[in-house]
This record gives structure tokens, C-alpha cells and sequence, in this order.
């Protein structure tokens, strides 16, 4: 046996999509139903579990073989449940997953999309979705439904299982000309092992979150009554009409209208527009998620989905959404949080001008070290600017960052032409580096500044198109990065002959545009062709996933496919990092775009500066690339 194909139906009475799997089949309740594989290239069988059937005894000892690949769509469900159902955790190494391998070449994420996407003679069944509410969903009296309930149904159900492995294996089949590399699938079992991890949550403080927002909603709402009249004055319509009829004429409730009429308001608008502001933010979801998610052990796993970004192959968050966590920036957070995980409500209305605000902000210290130990956040600094700088050649913003230069100081420097320094000569022309660094290191325009919150900075209208011109002069490589990008991926396509732009190889073969990065990862772009621009210009379009998550044809530019080459570089200097961390002994728990959290044991002796120095190592290829990492420790989570 080299192979084992696997798909299996399960059951519980979580929630798999609210609580993902380790405490979906952490309950008590939960059951593997049915367990259909396929050794090597062999016909496939299906073991009903439901009904007393067992495991093969040489099933068993292949889940526990290195040696045997065990392949699933999503394997990490496959993997959890039966660690699971067998009482004992199954290593990730030795396991492939075809939801990976899709994804790496910018397919679909969902089994039913890449199998309609490959045209596969075996589809996914549609009745599957009836079969899975009805026997691994217990019913509205909280009851499983059992095999004996619906004959007919459990015997479709069971061809259900098969035809899953058979689209799997179609799949693997069609994929096989563009194998993973091996070094993504170790990447994988190390990210693998820091879902199996988890977290510690302070569940403490996120139940006492939770009630603390709800006493002050409900003061706000009665004080809302009470001022304006209204039956449910958080009702958008119903306070627009109150303030029209109060001299605060207002378009809509939307965030920026109640801000801006906030400027001019005084007296009872103002303090309704304030109370507009409190009760529309919404600062426990999270708490709840982490409430949601958290298992017997008071940790929460399964956070980061590996290659999740399949256009750049970078993690995306899930269930509590790691990657968008409010910032903080309260000088006495300890304090705060120690209010909170108190249940002081009363004392923290008193002390704090937002109690929403102030929930919002301690979200990050919910996530904790496990007991005697402490968390080091590491993390590269300005990363996706250095690289850029690095893969055009801007020597200046190098020199820059190689001399410990403030990024933005710099920029606006260059931009000028006059010495600037962060709380000296020329301070006030720092943020309009910070925002043209943040804006145009893609092709940005006077657009992005707009999305970027430049307006809000206090900049005017008049200034935005002086500040993107003034940022392209002083980056004439980066400029010109996006055009030579833009020129060999067209060249790529429309000659079907491999073109080498420095570091970085565009090839065009199988139906398939692969854009080879410095660390020798490809990113895939599906059915790549030449097209019109809403401009009328000639324009790269590829197949995607768009809005709502249909597949459809997309169009992208130079600036675009440098921004994902940039991030794609940065991803692949933070995966070596954390397998570099792992390997020498730590133990990260999180990590949050270019940044690390780990679970260091208190006395271990480790530092951050011993951590920061892992993170630095950089392999040859990356010659003149001027990273930076810096960190702290801390008794919860943080932004430093």
C-alpha cells in the first residue's frame, strides 16, 4: 500500500461552520457514519460505521504509517476526525490534501467547484446536501437520525461517500502535471501542527465582554428612548427622520455621514449622533466567535488556512479572523483588561470614554499563554515595502532601510527633495509618505490615496494628485517594475515561450500562466488570455474567483500582479521563518500576516532578540534584502 484515499460523513450536534472541526467532534456525540477509501489505484470501498461495521485492521495501521500517503479533499476535517474517533492524535506528516493542491494552482477552494471547473467526468452528487441535513444534522427535537430512520436514503448516502473519493481521485489526476513541491507539503504539516496546537482564549474575558457590551446597549438604547421618543431609535430610518426634524439634516447613518454631522452638532443631536455611534459598533462578535470555538482544553484550533490566499499561496484566517483584529492603543491596557475580566462594567464606563471602543480594543489580550509560560510576538517590519524595493532595485529606500532610516521619512524626503525627520526638520511632510508608501507601491492612484483614509489625514483633493506623481519620481524602479511585470506576463501569454524578468519567470503551458518566484514557488493564473480594459487598453485577464465567489474571467495589470508577487515573496520568507522557529524547539500558536506568536515556556532562558534572529536568517537567494525583525513578550496578546 503507497496510497489511501479517504472521505468520510460524520456526525455531532456542533455546528461545524459557527465552531469548526476540533470542537465539532470534540462533543461527546459526535461519530464517524461512514469511511469509503481507495488503496492505490483500487476500487473503492466504504465501511459503514453507523450501522457496527469496523475499520480494517490494515486501514488502521496504514492511518498511523509515515509511509502510506494518505490523501482527502480538506484533509485537516479527514485528519481531525479521526485523531477524533480514535482517541489518539494522527500526525499530519504523511497526509496530502487535494483542497491544498487546487489551490496552488488558483482553483476553487470547494470540492463541487473544482470538480464543475475541470469538467470531471465524475461530479460531486447534488443530493448531498439533503443527505448531510438529514443524517449528520440531528433533527429539531436534537436527535440523530439513524440509518434504519431512511433505508433508501442511507444507501444513496453511502454512494454519496464513494463518489466523493471517485472526484477526488479525478482530481489528483488532472492535477498531476503541476505536483506540490516538497517543501510546501513540509510547510504544511508544520502549519498542520500550530492548528493542532491552538491557542489559550481567556474565556473569562470574553464571557464578561460579552455582558458588559450588553449592559451598556441597553442603557445606551433606553437613553436613546428617552431622548429622542422613538420606539427603537437604533433603526437607521427611524433616527434620520428624528434628526431631519432637528435642524441635522443627514443622508444617511452610514459611520461617515454621523461623523461628519457630528463636527457642527451640539446639544440633544450631539448626543444622539454620540449614541448612533455606540450602539452601531459591533465589538463582541469576536468575543462570541472565541466563545463559539474554544474546546475542553480552553484553547481554540484551526484559526489559519493554510495556502487560504490562493493567489498568492498566504494564510487567511478563520473562525475568529485572526487576520483583521482590532489594533490597541489604550496606555493602560492592563488596566482596562483587568476591569473587564472582572465584570466591572459600572468602573470601566466611568474611567473610559467608549465602552464598545474599549471592549474592541482589548480583543487581542482574550488570546493568552498556557499556564507558566509567556507569548513572544515577533515580526518583519515594513516587509512588503522592503521586498518591493528589493525586486525593483529602488536603491535609495535600501540604503534607506539599510540605515535604519524611518520608511516614511525617507519617501517624503525623496519626494520633496528636503531633509525630513519624524519629530523634526520637515515632520509635517511624514504623512504624506506614510500615505503615498501605503497608496502607490502598486500603482495606486489618487483613488487609493482616497481608500486609504488620505482625505481624513487633513490632506486636500488639490494634493493627492502632487503626492502620487511626487511618489513615482522619487521610484522611478518601482515604476518601472510594474511596466516590465505587466510586459513579461503579455510576452508569457502571447508566445507561449518562457520570459525571464531578473529573479522572477513567466511561462504559459497547460492552459496556465506560472510566474515563478525568487524562492522557486509558482503562482498559477488559470486560462490567462489578452483583453479590453474598461479603458479600452489592452488589459491580462485570467480565471477566478470574483465577487460572491463565482468563477469567472478577471482582469489584472502590472501593478496587480507585482502586488502579488510581493506578497507572495513575503509569504514565502515568514513560512521558512516559521518552520525555522519550529524546528529549533518553539511552539507558535498564531501568526497574523508577517507576524509570530509563540508559547515560550517562562524560565526557558529564550529571548526575543533570540527569536528575532531566527527570523532574520535569509537564504542566498535573497542577497541584499534588507529584513528586519523586531518583537516583545508579553502576558497576553498585544500590539506593541
Amino acid at each position: 500500500m503507497r496510497t489511501l484515499s479517504i472521505d468520510i460523513e460524520t456526525y455531532s450536534p456542533i455546528n461545524l461552520a459557527k465552531a469548526g472541526v476540533y470542537k465539532y467532534c470534540n462533543h461527546p456525540d459526535f461519530q464517524i457514519l461512514l469511511f469509503s477509501y481507495a488503496i492505490d489505484s483500487c476500487t473503492v470501498r466504504t465501511v459503514d460505521l453507523a450501522s457496527g461495521e469496523q475499520l480494517p485492521a490494515k486501514i488502521l495501521r496504514a492511518l498511523d504509517d509515515p509511509a502510506v500517503v494518505k490523501l482527502a479533499y480538506n484533509a485537516a476535517f479527514e485528519r481531525t476526525c479521526l485523531s477524533a474517533y480514535l482517541s489518539r492524535p494522527l500526525d499530519p506528516a504523511g497526509w496530502r490534501c487535494s483542497m491544498i493542491w487546487a489551490a496552488t494552482l488558483g482553483l476553487p477552494l470547494s470540492l463541487k467547484n473544482v470538480g464543475a471547473v475541470l469538467n470531471l467526468d465524475a461530479q460531486k452528487m447534488s443530493e448531498g446536501k439533503e443527505l448531510i441535513k438529514y443524517f449528520c444534522i440531528p433533527d429539531k427535537h436534537g436527535h440523530q437520525r439513524l440509518p434504519g430512520s431512511d433505508p433508501d436514503g442511507w444507501r444513496l448516502f453511502k454512494t454519496y461517500n464513494v463518489r466523493d473519493v471517485e472526484v477526488e481521485t479525478q482530481i489528483r489526476s488532472k492535477l498531476s502535471n503541476f505536483p506540490v513541491p516538497d517543501y510546501l507539503w513540509e510547510q504544511y504539516e508544520v502549519d498542520q501542527q500550530i492548528n493542532d496546537r491552538g491557542i489559550r482564549i481567556d474565556t473569562t474575558l470574553a464571557a464578561n465582554a460579552i455582558t458588559i457590551d450588553e449592559e451598556h446597549r441597553a442603557q445606551a438604547l433606553a437613553r436613546a428612548q428617552e431622548l429622542t421618543g422613538l420606539e427603537n431609535p437604533a433603526s437607521p430610518l427611524q433616527l434620520q427622520k428624528w434628526l431631519n426634524q432637528h435642524g441635522c439634516p443627514i443622508e444617511s447613518m452610514a459611520k461617515n455621514a454621523v461623523d461628519e454631522a457630528l463636527v457642527s452638532a451640539s446639544g440633544e443631536v450631539k448626543e444622539a449622533l454620540e449614541l448612533r455611534q455606540e450602539l452601531s459598533r459591533s465589538s463582541v462578535a469576536k468575543y462570541r466567535k472565541m466563545i463559539d470555538v474554544t474546546c475542553t482544553d480552553q484553547r481554540a484550533h484551526g484559526l489559519l488556512q493554510f495556502y487560504g490566499a490562493n493567489r498568492t499561496g498566504r494564510w487567511a484566517g478563520r473562525l475568529v479572523q485572526v487576520q483583521n483584529l482590532p489594533r490597541n492603543y489604550l496606555p493602560d491596557l492592563t488596566q482596562a483588561r483587568g476591569l473587564v475580566r472582572d465584570g466591572n462594567g459600572e468602573t470601566l464606563e466611568m474611567l473610559y470614554s467608549s465602552v464598545p471602543d474599549t471592549l474592541s480594543q482589548l480583543i487581542r489580550t482574550a488570546f493568552i499563554p498556557s499556564e507558566g509560560h509567556r507569548l513572544i510576538v515577533a515580526d518583519y517590519s515594513a516587509i512588503e515595502a522592503r521586498v518591493l524595493a528589493w525586486l525593483a532595485g529602488e536603491e535609495t529606500t535600501l540604503a534607506a532601510f539599510k540605515n535604519g532610516e524611518d520608511l516614511y521619512c525617507a519617501t517624503a524626503s525623496a519626494m520633496f527633495g528636503v531633509p525630513v525627520e519624524k519629530h523634526g526638520a520637515n515632520s509635517e511632510l511624514r504623512q504624506k509618505g506614510k500615505i503615498a508608501v501605503l497608496a502607490c507601491g502598486y500603482n495606486g492612484s489618487v483613488g487609493a490615496l482616497k481608500a486609504m483614509g488620505a482625505l481624513k489625514m487633513g490632506l486636500s483633493k488639490d494634493e493627492l494628485q502632487p503626492i502620487v506623481d511626487a511618489w513615482r519620481q522619487a521610484n522611478p524602479n518601482i515604476v518601472q517594475l510594474w511596466h516590465e511585470v505587466d510586459n513579461a506576463a503579455t510576452r508569457a501569454i502571447s508566445t507561449s515561450k518562457p520570459v525571464t524578468l531578473r529573479n522572477l519567470g513567466f511561462e504559459k503551458k497547460s492552459g496556465m500562466l506560472f510566474i515563478t518566484l525568487p524562492s522557486g514557488r509558482c503562482l498559477a493564473y488559470v486560462k490567462p488570455g489578452i483583453g479590453v480594459n474598461r479603458f479600452g487598453g489592452t488589459s491580462i485577464t485570467y480565471w477566478g474567483q470574483g465577487v460572491a465567489r463565482k468563477w469567472q474571467k478577471l482582469g489584472t495589470y502590472g501593478g496587480k500582479l507585482v502586488e502579488n508577487i510581493v506578497q507572495a515573496t513575503a509569504r514565502d520568507l515568514l513560512a521558512e521563518a516559521i518552520t525555522r522557529i519550529e524546528n529549533s524547539g518553539h511552539r507558535i500558536v498564531m501568526h497574523i500576516h508577517d507576524e509570530v506568536v509563540i508559547n515560550e515556556p517562562i524560565n526557558s532562558g529564550i529571548t526575543v532578540a533570540d527569536i528575532c534572529a531566527l527570523m532574520n536568517e535569509l537564504p542566498e537567494r535573497t542577497a541584499g534584502l534588507p529584513i528586519d525583525a523586531a518583537g516583545y513578550e508579553c502576558g497576553f496578546y498585544q500590539k506593541d
